[in-house]
């Protein structure tokens, strides 16, 4: 279950407010315009994120996965968009996780949704010649690429400081295999790119959210500071 221990409800979105109240341990929510929990956030200093050999290996095994950023409301929302969430939810944490008019709401309708920003990934091939490699983590805008296929997305909260890493979901017959951490580990890339200070990656509240842990600046919410005692948390979360 998603763990939670105060709710609140703001009508102030200036960023400095924003930022103030993530790095108090809340997050917004899918549940209202304004709606926060505060709950066991988890970080990437981005200060101290460096590009591990893991990190690496997950980004070499999806190259041909690019990504952009775009506003919401997303204008070339469809109908698929919405089954393929719906799919992806269902699959992943069970029926009824998610349905296809909530993810709609969140990315088209912004007097209800606390989401400003995807995150759109797509398989694609660069118009290059075959002797030129791709890097590593490049991180490549859509104009460049060619043709375009969009198999994943994640739906966002971003300010001058932070990206709020939410609601990722991808084609799960059509992707590669470790396309979610691929996707994250892109996001995280492209944060730091894009000077931001922090990336939140939800909650730390069940044992398979050990994975977030592998990325460098790793931070954790306890309830009143945050912590890099990875230790601890592992201890916590396998209760």
């Amino acid at each position: 279950m998603y763990l939670k221990w105060k709710e609140i409800t703001i009508t102030d979105f200036s960023e400095e407010h924003i930022n103030s109240l993530y790095t108090q341990g809340y997050v917004f929510t899918r549940l209202g315009k304004g709606k926060m929990d505060q709950t066991r956030s988890a970080r990437v200093d981005l200060s101290k994120f460096e590009l591990s050999s893991e990190n690496r290996r997950i980004l070499k095994k999806t190259d041909e996965i690019k990504l952009s950023a775009g506003a919401l409301p997303y204008l070339d929302y469809n109908w698929k968009i919405g089954k393929q969430a719906k799919d992806f939810y269902d699959t992943k944490f069970g029926d009824k996780t998610f349905s296809a008019n909530k993810i709609k709401e969140l990315m088209t309708d912004d007097a209800n949704s606390n989401f400003n920003l995807v995150l759109t990934y797509c398989h694609c091939e660069e118009e290059q010649s075959d002797d030129e490699a791709i890097p590593d983590a490049e991180i490549a805008s859509s104009p460049s690429w060619a043709p375009r296929n969009d198999i994943g997305y994640a739906i966002c909260h971003t300010t001058d400081e932070i990206l709020h890493y939410s609601y990722p979901f991808y084609d799960l017959k059509n992707s590669p295999k470790d396309m979610g951490l691929g996707m994250m580990t892109r996001a995280i890339v492209w944060a730091k790119e894009n000077g931001k200070k922090y990336v939140y990656l939800g909650s730390a509240s069940r044992p398979s959210d050990t994975y977030k842990m592998q990325f460098a600046g790793f931070e954790w919410f306890d309830g009143s500071e945050w912590s890099n005692n990875l230790e601890a948390l592992k201890n916590i979360l396998n209760k």
